[in-house]
């Protein structure tokens, strides 16, 4: 694929921008996939773009997580549908069905352009990161190859949205993780089940090599592997950069990710706080390749929720990558051994290592649980 295949979107502004403008531009079909959908100002502008959209004769899917949309009256969508618009709800909320749910963000229009990023449509994703908005960021592609496959696999999710799960789920094959290649990226779609895990097991490919590598995650909880790989490219003299909210919209995730504080300092990593807007951007960056989408760097993206990943090996996009990760840096405040260690109290290490708990034990084996009797 050719740089100019992609376009970064360098804040949920610009990316909802996108999302917006690809719908008044599409002829034949809109297949608009989140995990959240809100009922405000921005919500109702994306709805009543579909809404036209589904009146001018294209084929307008929607496909939104039931938990992502529980304060979601389903009468908000009776316009869309009435137009000819179709709306599902991905896995309706049961108390043994809660665990597992569908976080992917993806926008396929035309079957030829596709937008992918971390954020959700809603009114707080709706600026630049910085004076107001969260932070977050995502990528277009303009290419028919990808954004068929990813038609393909939002069919198949749309599918799948009612379905109760089968018997057995954990010890069953994970038919929506796939690993699909083209010229210079791949497609990255995780979800629960059992099989080869594709996105960890890149992540684990590329966080082996040597060289540098940069984490841009709202929520940092990383299975031991991935966690010691960091750390040990740090103590070989790589430059590791992991870069954290200062503020986050889930505190038991941001205590959990900060109990790992001490140990990431000690080996070398450099732990950055992003300080303007609530951080919600997701971007892996190594010296060869530049992961965007969906998923978190924790336990949950990589072993639980559905989640859709890009990782790309154009080395132009890459480097503009570097690039945004770099313009987010200058933002943040970098934490230090003393610093640390000045900010901690007993009450702080407590809430640290609950959530830890929580996070990192506890919801993984209620997950593992409700497997077994799915």
């Amino acid at each position: 694929m050719k740089p100019g295949d992609f376009r970064w979107l360098t804040s949920g502004g610009s990316g909802l921008a996108a999302i917006t403008r690809a719908i008044e531009r599409s002829k034949r079909s809109i297949q608009l996939q989140t995990y959240i959908f809100q009922n405000d100002v921005t919500g109702s502008r994306v709805c009543s773009a579909l809404e036209q959209a589904a009146h001018r004769g294209v084929r307008v899917r929607l496909l939104v997580d039931a938990f992502g949309a529980l304060h979601l009256s389903r009468d908000f969508f009776r316009g869309l549908q009435a137009a000819g618009g179709r709306v599902h709800f991905f896995n309706p909320l049961h108390p043994r069905r809660l665990v597992y749910r569908n976080h992917r963000k993806v926008l396929i229009a035309d079957r030829s352009l596709a937008i992918i990023g971390g954020f959700n449509i809603g009114q707080e994703y709706d600026g630049d990161g910085i004076a107001s908005g969260w932070c977050d960021l995502g990528v277009e592609i303009n290419n028919s190859t990808v954004a068929g496959e990813l038609a393909g696999s939002f069919d198949r999710m749309y599918v799948l949205a009612h379905d109760r799960p089968p018997r057995f789920v954990r010890l069953r094959r994970a038919e929506e993780r796939q690993r699909l290649r083209f010229d210079g990226v791949e497609v990255l779609l995780n979800g629960p089940g059992r099989g080869r895990n594709p996105l960890k097991s890149a992540l684990l490919r590329d966080l082996s090599r040597p060289g540098s590598i940069r984490i841009c995650t709202p929520y940092f909880l990383p299975t031991w592997g991935l966690r010691r790989r960091l750390m040990k490219r740090a103590r070989l003299g790589d430059k590791v950069q992991v870069l954290l909210p200062a503020r986050s919209d889930v505190k038991l995730a941001q205590y959990a990710g900060q109990s790992l504080y001490r140990r990431l300092l000690r080996s070398g990593v450099e732990v950055l706080e992003y300080q303007p807007q609530t951080l919600h951007a997701k971007l892996f960056v190594t010296d060869d390749a530049v992961y965007v989408g969906s998923a978190n760097f924790n336990t949950r993206s990589l072993h639980i929720d559905y989640e859709l990943m890009l990782r790309i090996e154009v080395p132009e996009v890459v480097e503009q990558a570097v690039g945004l990760f770099d313009a987010l840096s200058e933002h943040a405040e970098r934490m230090d051994q003393a610093r640390w260690r000045h900010q901690q109290s007993l009450l702080q290490g407590f809430k640290q290592r609950l959530s830890y708990y929580i996070m990192a034990r506890l919801d993984p084996l209620i997950a593992r649980w409700l497997w077994r009797d799915s």
